[in-house]
């Protein structure tokens, strides 16, 4: 009924037929050193897998994971030189502003409305040719025709007040887009092109609140104290960064943080000066506008530089140089004279 074949058939006999007892090191000896496959089996799953290090020897998981390295950016060089020109033209800028706001009189804007369309053709010049969008000569015709019916706009208008020159901008805007959707060739990207539309829209249409702000009472003193303070603060700033440009603000823009707040500080205490001479001012009132005025000025110059900083990171060719350090002093007179219309209707 059983096999044959013996239970013991092809095992390894034991020593004197002794039973295999437990495992174990004999009583009386030290334990030997335990090696085979099974070993390391069992070592690997009590101390987990190994993980390779950066340079390619194994760690464990108690190894401290390393830091990784900052890279370090060198900082932008300032030159002086070029620093100095575009404080030149800020103050140049200034001045003609604010000459030219003394010529404007009940029934003669058109002198002072000259001067502003002048500076509009040089912002739209300036901010087309270093932003660049896809129909480049497109926004820059619709711009320029923008600039020139908010200023007829700000002339003629029975009231003076923002309206029609809010609907002349949200004309401009809609007959650039769709000038572009209309081109086949910047069909494609004409959603990078609607900021760079509107912010050059706006930029002309906010020049000619300079208009209607010298048809209101006190007016032409309130365009003096603004300008003035916004010309002073922005002319201090790029002279403070050729002279001292610390702290550096960011290493891949050319500007520091003393030249953005001694800008602001003696801009409004130009103001403040002025104040005391014109009539319908006080040095409170005047230093308040001037602050605001000034500061949103220095604010907006430096948005600037960080934006062209942004665009050689991106990796975008360089644009025209004049073009493109004109742009933060235009930039910071068309922010500005929006907040001089504010501060001059809220506040007097």
């Amino acid at each position: 009924m059983f096999s044959s074949t013996s239970p013991e058939t092809g095992r390894d006999p034991w020593a004197g037929d002794a039973r295999p007892g437990p495992a174990g090191p004999v009583r009386g000896l030290p334990p030997g050193p335990r090696t085979g496959p099974a070993d390391d089996g069992e070592q690997r799953r009590e101390r987990g897998p190994r993980r390779a290090r950066k340079g390619g020897a194994p760690r464990r998981p108690d190894d401290e994971p390393a830091e990784p390295e900052e890279e370090f950016v060198e900082p932008v060089d300032v030159r002086k030189p070029l620093s100095m020109t575009v404080a030149g033209f800020a103050a140049l800028l200034g001045v003609g502003l604010v000459l030219g706001a003394q010529t404007a009189g009940p029934g003669h804007r058109l002198p002072f409305a000259f001067i502003v369309f002048g500076v509009q053709l040089l912002f739209v010049l300036a901010w087309t040719m270093a932003m660049r969008p896809p129909a480049l000569m497109l926004v820059a015709v619709v711009s320029a025709a923008v600039a020139g019916a908010a200023d007829v706009a700000a002339v003629q208008s029975d009231i003076a007040g923002l309206a029609p020159l809010g609907y002349v901008a949200a004309g401009g805007f809609v007959l650039g887009v769709l000038g572009q959707l209309v081109r086949r060739v910047d069909r494609i990207r004409v959603t990078d092109s609607l900021g760079t539309t509107l912010l050059i829209v706006v930029g002309v249409v906010a020049f000619a609140t300079l208009i209607t702000l010298s048809r209101i009472p006190a007016g032409t003193q309130a365009i003096t104290v603004c300008l003035a303070a916004t010309g002073v603060a922005l002319t201090v700033a790029r002279v403070t960064d050729a002279v001292l440009p610390w702290p550096r603000l960011a290493p891949q823009v050319p500007r520091g943080a003393a030249g953005v707040v001694a800008g602001a500080m003696i801009g409004t205490l130009t103001s403040a000066v002025l104040g005391s001479y014109l009539v319908g001012f006080t040095p409170t009132s005047a230093a308040l506008i001037g602050l605001v005025t000034a500061a949103t000025a220095v604010l907006a110059d430096l948005a600037v530089g960080y934006a062209e900083a942004g665009r050689l990171m991106a990796g975008e060719p360089p644009t025209m140089w004049i073009a493109r350090h004109m742009q933060g002093p235009l930039g910071g007179f068309a922010l500005a004279a929006p907040a001089a219309y504010a501060m001059c209707v809220l506040f007097l």
